[in-house]
C-alpha cells in the first residue's frame, strides 16, 4: 500500500492530537496550537510536490521514445520498452503521461498512413465550412473508382483511431501488432481499393469559457442586512467548493468542452456517412468488411439504417470480438437471414481454431480464434487472436493462422465453407 508524501507529513500531527485529545483540559492549548498549524499548512502546494506538473512533451523524442526497425518503441538511450510506472506511487500522473503519449503515437500512426501506404487524408463533412468542427478517413488513391473490390476497415471503441486495433500493442508490442498497416498493404497488394474509417473522432475539444457570476446584491430588494448573509454564505460555499476542488483537480487542469462533428457525432452516425458519400458512390463491384468489436455493431447500425444498398454492394462481412446484438439494435429477420450468409463473426475463445462457438443469437456464425487468453490476446504472429489472423491473411485453404483461411475464403468470389463443428464429448459407458 502507497502512502502520499501529504500524508506522510500530517500522519505525526493527526497522532499527535489524537492523543491530546484523550488528556485532560489541560491539554486543550496544545489541541488549539495543532489546529492552527493544520490550517496553516497549504495543501494544495503538498499535492503539488506528491505529483509533478502534468507537462509533457508533444513529439517521441521528447519522451526519449523511439520505434526501431521491427516497428517496436523503445527508449532512445537504454533500448528498454515503455515502462508505465515511471513514477512510483503516482497513478495519475503515470496515466496522464501514457494518455500524452498515445496522443503523440495517434499522429505517428496517421504519418505512416499517408507515407508508407500512400493513403490520403479526406476531411468530413465533405460541405464543411471553415469554422465547424471536421473528423477525416483515410482512402487509397483507387478507392472510389476500383471496378472491382474495395476494402473497409473499422476498428473498436475507445482512444483508438483510424489506422490502429489497439493503441496498447503499439506501445507494449510494435506496429504490426496494434495497427491496421500490415493489413492496409496487404489489401493493396492484392488489388483491392481501401477506406479506413474513423468512427471515435466525433468532437473537438475546446476550453470551456468562463461565466462571470454576477452578486445577487447587484439587482436585489432585499434589505441591505439581509443581502450580506447571504452574499457571506455565497463566499463561503465557493471557499469550500474552490478548496474540494484541490483534491480533485490539484493541477488545475483547463476545464474542456465538447463540439460535436456534424453528422459524424457517434460511430453508427459515422458509419452512415462514409457510406452515403463514399462507399456507396464507389465503383467496385464487391465491397468487403472488416470490423472489430464495436465496430460490429457500427456495420449492423449501417445494414438496419441502409438495408438494401448494402446487399447490393457487399459481399462478405468478417468480425472479430463483435459486440453486436441483433436483438437490442432490432435488426429485422431479413438482416439476420443475410448476416447468417455473409458474415463471420472470429471471438475469443480456447476452442481450437476455426471451431463453432455456440451463440444466443440468430445471426452470423461463431467461430473461434483460439484465443488462449482472452482479453490479452497474442496478435502478432501467433495463430491465438482475431486481428492477429487478419493482419496475417493467409491465403492457404489449409491456414493455420486465426483468421485469414476463412477470410479469405469469405472475401473470394465462392461461398464461405461452413464452420467446422465442435468436437464431441467421448461417450460414457
Amino acid at each position: 500500500m502507497s502512502i502520499s508524501l501529504s500524508s506522510l507529513i500530517l500522519l505525526p500531527i493527526w497522532i499527535s492530537m489524537a492523543q491530546i485529545q484523550q488528556g485532560g483540559p489541560d491539554e486543550k492549548e496544545k489541541t488549539t496550537a495543532l489546529k492552527d498549524l493544520l490550517s496553516r499548512i497549504d495543501l494544495d502546494e503538498l499535492m503539488k510536490k506528491d505529483e509533478p506538473p502534468l507537462d509533457f512533451p508533444d513529439t517521441l523524442e521528447g519522451f526519449e521514445y523511439a520505434f526501431n526497425e521491427k516497428g517496436q518503441l523503445r527508449h532512445i538511450k537504454t533500448g528498454e520498452p515503455f515502462v508505465f510506472n515511471y513514477r512510483e506511487d503516482l497513478h495519475r500522473w503515470n496515466q496522464k503521461r501514457y494518455e500524452a503519449l498515445g496522443e503523440i503515437i495517434t499522429k505517428y500512426v496517421y504519418e505512416l498512413l499517408e507515407k508508407d501506404c500512400n493513403l490520403k487524408k479526406i476531411s468530413i463533412p465533405v460541405d464543411a465550412t471553415e469554422s465547424e468542427p471536421k473528423s477525416f478517413i483515410f482512402m487509397s488513391e483507387d478507392a472510389l473508382t476500383n471496378p472491382q473490390k474495395l476494402m473497409v476497415l473499422i476498428h473498436g471503441s475507445g482512444v483508438v483511431r483510424a489506422g490502429q486495433w489497439a493503441r496498447r500493442l503499439i506501445i507494449n508490442e510494435d506496429l504490426d501488432s496494434g495497427t491496421q498497416i500490415p493489413f492496409i498493404k496487404r489489401a493493396m497488394d492484392e488489388g483491392y481499393g481501401v477506406i479506413v474509417l474513423n468512427p471515435n473522432e466525433n468532437y473537438i475539444e475546446v476550453e470551456k469559457p468562463k461565466i462571470p457570476v454576477q452578486s445577487s446584491s447587484d439587482s436585489s430588494d432585499e434589505p441591505a442586512e439581509k443581502r450580506e448573509r447571504k452574499d457571506k454564505v455565497s463566499k463561503e460555499t465557493k471557499k469550500r467548493r474552490d478548496f474540494y476542488e484541490k483534491y480533485r483537480n490539484p493541477q488545475r487542469e483547463k476545464e474542456m468542452m465538447q463540439l460535436y462533428i456534424r453528422e459524424n457525432g457517434s460511430p453508427e452516425e459515422h458509419a452512415v456517412y462514409v457510406w452515403d458519400h463514399f462507399i456507396a458512390q464507389s465503383a467496385a463491384e464487391k465491397v468487403f468488411f472488416v470490423a472489430h468489436s464495436y465496430g460490429g455493431l457500427a456495420f449492423v447500425e449501417l445494414m438496419i439504417q441502409r438495408e438494401a444498398d448494402v446487399k447490393s454492394k457487399v459481399t462478405a462481412v468478417a468480425l472479430t470480438d463483435s459486440v453486436h446484438n441483433v436483438w437490442h439494435q432490432e435488426a429485422g429477420k431479413t438482416i439476420r437471414e443475410w448476416m447468417r450468409e455473409n458474415c463471420c463473426n472470429w471471438v475469443s475463445s480456447s476452442e481450437p481454431l476455426d471451431t463453432s462457438v455456440e451463440s444466443m443469437l440468430p445471426d452470423c456464425p461463431r467461430v473461434s480464434a483460439e484465443a488462449k487468453q482472452v482479453g490479452k490476446p497474442a496478435w502478432r504472429g501467433s495463430p491465438q487472436s482475431p486481428l492477429g489472423g487478419l493482419q496475417k491473411w493467409n491465403t492457404a485453404p489449409t491456414a493455420t493462422s486465426s483468421l485469414p483461411g476463412r477470410a479469405s475464403r469469405l472475401f473470394s468470389n465462392s461461398s464461405p465453407k461452413p464452420p467446422r463443428p465442435r468436437a464431441a464429448p467421448p461417450s460414457r459407458l
